[in-house]
């Protein structure tokens, strides 16, 4: 519990120190801890150290980590001061899967298909806030990464908007590592070109106001591009 949070501390100066470095404010940038493969022990520590935001790439995987901890707060355990956590499916997503995800999480930022953007909207039960959602851009054109194609993220941008049910918060991207800062920071501003882009037409109801990027390797990069939202998972729990 003592090195999550001290990770924790840790991964929350890079950032501040990031921001700092490109005259952001800390508290422009959000963390998404990714707990994907540990157990709910990581997650309860993770929270004991303030954290509330967490990423499961695997769904079946993650309902039975957000039901553990759902318990470990009603059975008293939990500190007296700890409010529900905000759970992200940033994983793919099939289509015998999206029940689960519509009904236990609360965000999705890996959502690449109209047909899954429908699936999540009708499955998502009257009594939930709506689900908050991001679309996935492959934006280094990975023929085995999930993804919609950058020039064809506007048009998805504008059907998923119009879906009830979900609200449409931003992109999201995974690129291949680059060798080094000035490379990761031009992909990842490939990103924002098109999130900026799609904000401009007017076509959404609301502007996007997320964009996540950048993980444990290159969070100081994608902060630089603009990212509001770094996904960290091995510099908060350790090797996987």
């Amino acid at each position: 519990m003592t090195m999550i949070v001290d990770n924790l501390q840790a991964v929350h100066a890079r950032i501040a120190a990031a921001c700092a470095a490109c005259g952001r404010e800390p508290g422009s940038v959000r963390l998404l801890a990714v707990s994907k493969t540990f157990g709910p022990d990581a997650v309860m520590a993770a929270m004991s150290g303030g954290q509330r935001a967490f990423g499961e790439n695997y769904i079946q995987e993650g309902v039975e980590k957000i039901l553990a901890v759902r318990e470990w707060q009603a059975d008293g355990s939990a500190p007296p001061d700890s409010s529900p956590p905000e759970w992200h499916c940033i994983g793919p997503i099939q289509s015998n899967k999206t029940r689960l995800v519509a009904e236990h999480f609360d965000w999705v930022q890996s959502v690449d298909r109209l047909k899954i953007a429908q699936r999540l909207s009708e499955q998502r039960p009257a009594h939930l806030p709506p689900l908050q959602v991001c679309l996935q851009v492959n934006i280094d054109g990975g023929p085995t990464k999930a993804g919609v194609a950058p020039q064809e993220a506007q048009a998805l941008a504008a059907e998923v908007a119009r879906l009830p049910r979900l609200q449409l918060r931003g992109l999201m991207s995974i690129p291949e590592p680059a060798p080094d800062f000035i490379a990761a920071c031009a992909l990842h501003q490939r990103v924002r070109a098109i999130f900026d882009q799609i904000n401009k037409t007017g076509v959404l109801p609301q502007p996007m106001d997320t964009l996540s990027l950048g993980m444990t390797a290159d969070l100081e990069a994608a902060i630089h591009a603009g990212s509001t939202m770094v996904r960290v998972g091995t510099a908060i729990f350790g090797d996987r």
